[in-house]
């Protein structure tokens, strides 16, 4: 992306931030509770970081991604929904959002919980992929000095650090490498250090055991601006022939070593030369080679066979979680799951865990090792109990998509993805304070 239009990019969404904490953003008048300032960041700390959106040779170049608020250009020029979003992007997407959520407050005293619009993914970058990659111990320490020493210290001081929350768009696990590690591995120090212990941070993916972290869902590519377009998409998915039993949308499962992936490879391979004579499907497994990051900001490449196949397979992969999930749930695409980490422990806000029995298939992987055929558990499901989780699935749809900024009101009244997270942070800061004030 040339400077020009980045500059450009950066004046609009400056100008947006004026206009949107000078407006009402939205109907809802009842914020009980609900309050959320947004702490003043120099651009240091967030849209300078788009500048350098090509500046990291090992990472990918960002910079197509900025476009519409970070949603990514469109699949195509006349797609309302369908943008070729980069999970990296929840940043910006999320502080976009933020400056038209209803409940907004100047005076931090009053607020519910505090916001700090910091891009710690992007920032992570130079620690991760650039000249800074000895120094990963010092990731946010400036961010700390400003919020404590610079910039109405009283705000953090109030509760020192307990009402705040941020967005990390990368795996929890690249921000938590030991203070002193030697020799240094991946990774920053970020949720090491005993300046942050007490902030929320939602991230793409938690640890097993998370303190400070919360996953949310990655920002897939479905991002509808109004009620029609999104009920369009529902209606489109519910009516979706379904002539695919199985299908996996990735790569990897190549090594000798036993992993899941290679077990569903094998089985796929297995498997497509049998008949599917009395299945009710044409095709037993289909394989959907996303190797290389092919697919990654191309959803036309895996979504039309998603909405043709019952069950989609998500292992996990380097690391627990997919985005994959996500694109499933939007295809009306029962997952299945091979380990609780992979979904069922982390999206506990979105994807409520007493519920993964009724829109999900568990088959633990230490079974599929021992040689339990997956083909053997999906085809023992009856067709009924399918459709009513496919009809859980569709349910669940609104919950993991981010709609567009700015859409209509009649999708407001749906809880995307967004609007559950927002929830989620505050009921947490509430519960942390009322334990902070216990002691």
């Amino acid at each position: 992306m040339a400077p020009l239009i980045i500059t450009l990019y950066l004046f609009v969404f400056f100008l947006f931030t004026f206009y949107a904490n000078s407006q009402d953003s939205d109907l809802e008048t009842d914020c009980t509770n609900k309050w959320i300032h947004i702490r003043h960041l120099p651009p240091q700390f967030n849209l300078d970081l788009l500048s350098n959106c090509s500046e990291y040779p090992l990472f990918d170049n960002f910079c197509p991604y900025l476009a519409n608020h970070g949603l990514g250009q469109k699949t195509r020029n006349k797609s309302h929904s369908w943008y070729r979003t980069d999970p990296s992007m929840l940043e910006l997407i999320f502080h976009r959002r933020m400056l038209e959520y209803p409940c907004l407050t100047s005076d931090p005293s009053q607020a519910n919980a505090i916001y700090v619009p910091y891009y710690g993914g992007l920032d992570s970058l130079k620690y991760l992929f650039g000249p800074e990659v000895n120094s990963s111990s010092q990731h946010g320490l400036d961010l700390y000095d400003f919020l404590v020493h610079v910039d109405l210290p009283s705000i953090w001081s109030r509760y020192y650090g307990h009402d705040h929350f941020m967005v990390m768009a990368r795996p929890a696990w690249d921000f938590s490498q030991p203070l002193f590690n030697d020799p240094i591995v991946f990774g920053t120090s970020f949720f090491e250090l005993p300046e942050f212990y007490n902030v929320t941070a939602l991230t793409i993916e938690s640890r097993a055991y998370p303190w400070q972290e919360q996953a949310i869902p990655y920002p897939t590519s479905f991002h509808p601006p109004n009620l029609a377009f999104f009920e369009s998409w529902v209606n489109r998915v519910r009516r979706s022939r379904r002539t695919t039993l199985m299908l996996f949308a990735g790569g990897g499962g190549i090594s000798a070593n036993p992993n899941v992936r290679r077990s569903i490879r094998l089985e796929c391979e297995n498997v497509t030369s049998m008949s599917a004579d009395g299945t009710g499907y044409e095709k037993l497994c289909e394989f959907v080679d996303c190797s290389n990051g092919i697919c990654e900001h191309d959803p036309i490449r895996f979504m039309k066979p998603m909405l043709q196949a019952s069950f989609c397979l998500q292992p996990t992969g380097d690391t627990q979680t997919r985005r994959s999930t996500l694109d499933g749930i939007l295809a009306g695409c029962i997952p299945v799951f091979f380990e609780d980490l992979s979904a069922k422990k982390q999206y506990g806000w979105h994807l409520p865990e007493e519920k993964y029995e009724e829109f999900s298939v568990s088959i633990p992987k230490e079974d599929v090792f021992k040689g339990l055929k997956i083909l053997d558990v999906l085809t023992s499901i009856p067709r009924a109990q399918v459709r009513r989780m496919r009809e859980k699935v569709l349910e669940m749809m609104p919950r993991v998509m981010y709609r567009k900024h700015g859409s209509s009101l009649g999708l407001r009244s749906k809880k995307d993805a967004f609007h559950i997270a927002i929830e989620g942070t505050l009921e947490r800061i509430k519960s942390r304070l009322q334990e902070v004030a216990a002691q």
